[in-house]
């Protein structure tokens, strides 16, 4: 009787990993070739990485032609190399996984485990990150925002090592926006998510790549991708400054009928002026935000291009 294999999907995004993305991908095989029941595929998304990646990965894949290099046109930073791996992962099971040798492979197992004890989504949880102090900050802002503004339950770890149903990353490849935020994508398409307690491990070498603007870039998605709830503080902020300015006005009257010599208080007038004029400015900045992104999916531009793919044959002359 022939046995069902099940597939698994390793979707690793690639930057600046020249020295690294081997090693990687060699212990994936290893791990998954020591375990029945399952095939694999690996499609590694070289993100324009200025250094040599491209070739490493078109020399692993000319060895293994379940090796799948992508190459993108333009660099996408990690949400859309992210995003154009899902776009072409087959399995019945996808990993997300980083480049760099920091996900523990020897726990894919215990990752995929929940998956088939029912939910939909399984992401590591690490109890000591081994991180830089700017990238623990970076960590803390965006969970206490996305705890904010998208509803996430403060008990659940996000990760950049998580394993997903395959009707889960079809559902989070419909969306085409511009600006892909996976937290977000994630939450809106299930509930059904459990942490799988891992150490992390130390970079195989280098440092990280990401700089404050993509961690800038990442804080302005969570924002403003899934919720208008900054919009609505900016209107409550606008009520609030507004039921001062009109409590102030009178108050100055009152004052003023009470005591004519009263001085007149420019610098307190000039305070307020400020004060207010700093908040309409950020509240028309947050809804340029809004609009700008309105702007440019309407333009619909794309969260990714692929340059060039190899491997994927298979896929081509099925959609033909």
């Amino acid at each position: 009787m022939c046995q069902i294999m099940e597939l698994i999907s390793f979707v690793i995004p690639c930057y600046g990993s020249e020295k690294t993305v081997e090693p990687v991908i060699k212990e994936i095989k290893q791990t998954v070739a020591g375990k029945d029941g399952y095939d694999y595929e690996i499609i590694a998304v070289n993100d324009c990485s200025p250094d040599n990646v491209w070739n490493v990965l078109v020399g692993l894949a000319k060895e293994d032609k379940r090796v799948k290099p992508v190459h993108l046109a333009k660099n996408m930073n990690r949400p859309g190399a992210v995003m154009a791996g899902l776009n072409l992962a087959e399995g019945d099971i996808v990993i997300i996984m980083d480049d760099d040798g920091q996900c523990p492979m020897d726990k894919l197992f215990d990752l995929i485990e929940p998956l088939h004890n029912g939910y939909d989504v399984s992401m590591a949880d690490y109890p000591e990150r081994k991180q830089s102090v700017f990238k623990d900050f970076g960590t803390i802002v965006n969970k206490k925002m996305t705890e904010w503004v998208i509803d996430r339950p403060k008990d659940l770890q996000f990760t950049n090592f998580m394993a997903l149903k395959k009707y889960i990353v079809k559902e989070i490849v419909k969306y085409d926006n511009p600006y892909p935020y996976m937290t977000g994508l994630i939450l809106r398409s299930t509930d059904s998510i459990k942490n799988v307690p891992m150490e992390e491990r130390s970079r195989l070498e280098g440092r990280t790549t990401f700089t404050f603007s993509k961690m800038l870039k990442l804080w302005v998605n969570g924002l403003t991708a899934f919720s208008i709830k900054p919009l609505r503080v900016s209107s409550l902020l606008g009520f609030v400054c507004a039921a001062l300015g009109a409590l102030f006005g009178l108050i100055t009257i009152i004052r003023k009928l009470l005591n004519p010599a009263i001085s007149e208080g420019w610098s307190s007038i000039v305070a307020i002026i400020l004060f207010v004029g700093g908040l309409i400015m950020l509240m028309l900045g947050m809804i340029g935000e809004y609009l700008g992104r309105i702007y440019i999916s309407i333009n619909e531009s794309p969260q990714f291009v692929i340059r060039e793919k190899i491997n994927f044959e298979k896929r081509e002359n099925r959609d033909e």
